[in-house]
């Protein structure tokens, strides 16, 4: 059960407090950390590398800051102590708890300057990473779901020219309207859209998942807290802000699910809390790099399912594990060829631990794509968030968060016309998974 505090702090939407590190282990796994910077391949990895050097000499500064200011402190009450026995010492003592106000003064801000610092430092690093990841600059095949003898490109499976002659898509309309990149769903387009969104959500509430709608705006301290960088690694802007506000575009639902966290304290003794949010999701560089600009594989705004959960630490492996498996159902349910993929360390995000992707077989685009993804953030957000349980001794924790794509919609589309489309009959045919939310229909 979430304490009352975090409806109280959504509803006031106060600022996200500085986040608390363990200083101490950081430094511990100095190494780790300057090997999870360089696997990585940040843009500024080097710049990051040089902070990272620095916070072993900061975290000493703060240290002895620490003990000199408890060290005035005791010679200041000494001698206010003094004073009250002999007030004919007043004034000679008066000048020396002047001087020691002083310095305590000048050590104040010294510490606060330093702490600040280090706090810089800490919130800049990435995530460590899972001994499992590879370290090379491709992705393990976990497995393969629903594998075929053989892939072969094909032009004539192509969704847009399909969806387009069909009535299911207007991308011209909303070019006029909108902009390159923006598409009306239509007809049997947003019928299939509503029986994705519906069969995403039956099955995350029969595994348990709590529906939520989330705000599709969110605060930008949020969106930095969850770790969401606003330019990517070709500084190509990904979060869409919203000028002369302190407000963002979610470009996932787990943004807003994460900030339902915000300075909280959970309750994991009887089980990890699960919740699943749909939302409309914005991304900023959709065609930016000059790939995937026509059709729906790559747009500013879609409809996503996600499932987000906060787990104790022992679990969060398993959990990442579960959520994977969830994601395998759905996409062997609906038929489609798909690689999962235990992805590389250059292609994590700052937040992740380890993260899988599920990438579909699609014959019109002539290649696979990524459909889903699943990520163990272990306490990255949590602590940057104030999310915290009670262990079994009573004592806080930063409880580990993860999240996974139920429904990544305009992809599964891609996925599910490019498969299933006969040219001979010009007709879709409908898995039999999703029929039930279409009303019995098998063909379009």
């Amino acid at each position: 059960m979430v304490t009352k505090r975090l409806f109280h702090s959504i509803g006031r939407l106060r600022t996200v407090k500085k986040p608390q590190f363990n200083v101490k282990y950081m430094i511990s796994k100095l190494d780790e950390f300057s090997d999870s910077i360089q696997a990585r391949e940040l843009v500024d990895g080097e710049e990051l590398q040089i902070s990272l050097k620095m916070l072993p000499e900061l975290y000493q500064k703060s240290r002895v800051a620490d003990h000199t200011i408890a060290n005035l402190q005791h010679s200041r009450k000494t001698i206010e102590a003094q004073v009250k026995q002999d007030k004919t010492r007043a004034r000679e003592l008066g000048s020396e708890l002047k001087s020691l106000k002083k310095q305590y003064q000048d050590l104040l801000k010294t510490q606060r300057e330093v702490k600040d610092q280090i706090t810089e430092v800490c919130g800049s690093l990435p995530n460590l990473i899972h001994p499992s990841v590879p370290k090379t600059s491709s992705p393990i095949i976990d497995q393969w779901i629903n594998k075929q003898a053989q892939y072969k490109p094909d032009e004539r499976f192509e969704h847009l020219k399909i969806m387009v002659n069909k009535g299911m898509v207007d991308f011209e309309t909303a070019s006029n309207v909108t902009g390159t990149s923006w598409y009306y769903l239509c007809n049997d387009g947003a019928r299939l859209e509503h029986a994705l969104v519906q069969y995403a959500t039956t099955k995350a509430r029969k595994a348990n998942f709590n529906l939520v709608i989330p705000p599709s705006v969110v605060r930008n301290e949020v969106i930095d807290a969850c770790g969401f960088r606003p330019r990517d690694t070709n500084n190509e802007q990904q979060i869409y802000r919203l000028s002369d506000t302190d407000l963002g575009l979610t470009a996932t639902a787990e943004i807003a699910l994460a900030g339902m966290g915000l300075d909280s304290i959970l309750d994991l003794s009887s089980g990890p809390k699960k919740i699943c949010g749909v939302n409309r999701a914005y991304r900023a560089e959709a065609g930016a790099s000059g790939k995937d600009t026509k059709g729906l594989y790559r747009v500013h705004e879609f409809t996503k399912v996600e499932l987000f959960v906060w787990a104790k630490p022992e679990q969060s492996d398993q959990i990442l594990e579960e959520l994977k498996q969830f994601q395998i159902d759905i996409v062997r349910e609906l038929g489609l060829s798909a690689q999962v993929l235990n992805m590389p360390s250059n292609d994590l995000g700052s937040p992740a631990y380890k993260k899988y992707d599920i990438e579909a077989w699609m014959p019109g685009r002539g290649s696979f794509g990524e459909i889903t993804s699943t990520s163990n953030c272990t306490d990255f957000q949590s602590r940057r968030m104030h999310t915290r349980f009670r262990n079994e001794e009573g004592e806080l924790e930063y409880a580990h968060t993860l999240n996974g794509t139920a429904m990544a919609v305009p992809r599964v589309i891609v996925a599910l016309v490019e498969n299933n489309y006969d040219p001979v009959s010009d007709t879709i045919s409908i898995p039999q998974a999703l029929q039930p939310y279409l009303d019995g229909m098998e063909f379009m």
